[in-house]
């Protein structure tokens, strides 16, 4: 078997691989029980975001770094990025604010251009493809409406969509998606609005769980289906955790059950792993999908550690309590967290300086690759048992039959562990304030 750590003592960070066996025995006081046999949820996969501005970072790079930087998440020794976003026109990680068709009489959509994507959007995703030569499994977002379409006037400060241009929204969205795939980027979900119950000083829509079900049931999901999209799975929510049940529960019917494939969340406002947990008991059949979540600098600190350590903890108590799939906001920034065009800044994993043209990888990068690197698409998450909650783990079996554990030790004591799977057993001193995965075959 093989165990890679991740330790970062005075800002150096030190990964280290070892090959070593599985032997027969009986753990102790300090174990860890891992039961492959009891299964849960399928894992669909491990991503982040394709925004203009990460996309214009990206092209800021000297070409050896461009392929290093595709290379990190997309290549053979990458961290295996595979379920990937984008934003329906912009958002607020945009060099400013635009759509695709802004002229309230162009009720055929034909000046609709997707110009703004050509430039820094679509070339990202090129390379990406180009690198990994398999198709991602893609999300879609929309931020706002056209300013046309909406009861404000503006793309952003909230607003809301008027009634008489949803069915009209409901086709531009279809337009997107279908122009999407004409440039070999095929859509297979779709989140109805980002964020809906924020008013932001950048692109932003709000809809109450009436509005959203309105207008999945009565515009969007017909309108998918009339025009040969019906293979896009609908998201709903995507916003912050504490109210994905409720919401949930104020949309999902028997109408409505058949529309909406899954639910979409983000972190903003703290661990409520339990409302993941409740979704999942609801509705054992949906797709839970975080959507984003990233370090903003207006709210947490420089410390690489405690950022990663925020990662790896979040995904932890996701996946343990349903979570389905994990996707990373921005994949680059630049040196200053942008661009953004409010200056809302946040880290990215992998940052660009644009006038020197080189990469900053950051510790959270190692600490998402110790998850996405090993737990696979299709990897289901088993049962296991733990002696302490300074310790924070989760367990998967890939669909090869190798099993993946992922532990956190965020205490500054080293932590001693006993691993018992079946009639095996191996014993491991966990350091201090590090991440640690197993990878353990023909179990």
């Amino acid at each position: 078997m093989k165990i890679i750590t991740t330790t970062y003592v005075d800002q150096q960070k030190k990964s280290t691989v070892e090959e070593i066996e599985l032997l027969p025995g009986e753990g102790g006081m300090q174990s860890i029980m891992v039961y492959p046999e009891l299964e849960y949820q399928t894992l669909l996969g491990f991503g982040g975001a394709f925004t203009e501005a990460a996309g214009y970072a990206f092209s800021k790079l000297k070409d050896e770094n461009s392929e290093k930087a595709l290379e990190l998440y997309f290549g053979e020794t990458g961290i295996g990025y595979h379920l990937m976003r984008s934003h329906i026109d912009s958002c607020d990680f945009s060099l400013s604010t635009y759509c695709a068709m802004n002229d309230p009489k162009d009720l055929e959509m034909e000046s609709f251009a997707l110009t703004r994507e050509e430039e820094y959007i679509f070339p990202l995703m090129r390379g990406a493809l180009d690198k990994t030569r398999e198709e991602f499994d893609l999300v879609l977002s929309p931020w706002s409406p056209p300013a046309f379409m909406k009861t404000n006037g503006d793309r952003v400060k909230g607003g809301k969509l008027k009634e008489e241009y949803r069915s009209l929204w409901a086709e531009y969205i279809c337009r997107y998606i279908k122009e999407y795939e004409k440039k070999g980027f095929p859509v297979h979900r779709l989140t109805i609005q980002n964020e809906p119950a924020a008013v932001q000083s950048w692109d932003s829509c709000l809809y109450s769980a009436e509005e959203e079900k309105e207008f999945l049931r009565d515009h969007l999901y017909p309108a998918l289906q009339k025009n040969g999209l019906g293979h896009c799975k609908l998201m709903i929510w995507d916003h912050n955790k504490e109210r994905m049940y409720e919401r949930a529960k104020a949309i999902i019917d028997s109408t409505t059950d058949s529309m909406v494939d899954g639910v979409a969340f983000h972190w903003y406002s703290g661990d409520h792993f339990d409302a993941i947990k409740l979704t999942r008991e609801a509705y054992p059949k949906k797709e839970l999908i975080f959507t984003e979540g990233c370090v903003e600098y207006s709210r947490f600190s420089a410390n690489q550690l405690k950022n990663a350590q925020m990662y790896a903890h979040d995904i932890i108590g996701n996946l343990n309590a349903g979570m389905t799939g994990f996707i990373d906001w921005n994949i680059y920034l630049d040196e200053k967290g942008g661009p953004n065009h409010v200056g809302n800044y946040c880290d990215a994993p992998v940052m660009v300086d644009t006038q020197s043209g080189e990469l900053m990888v950051k510790l959270s990068y190692d600490y998402i690759g110790h998850f996405s690197r090993y737990i696979r698409p299709g990897a289901k998450r088993i049962g296991f048992t733990k002696y302490t909650d300074q310790l924070e783990m989760t367990a998967f079996k890939n669909k090869d039959g190798s099993v993946v554990l992922v532990m956190l030790n965020r205490s500054t004591q080293e932590l001693p562990v006993t691993v018992e799977i079946g009639d095996k057993i191996f014993r491991r001193m966990l350091p201090a304030e590090a991440i640690i995965t197993a990878v353990m075959n023909d179990i």
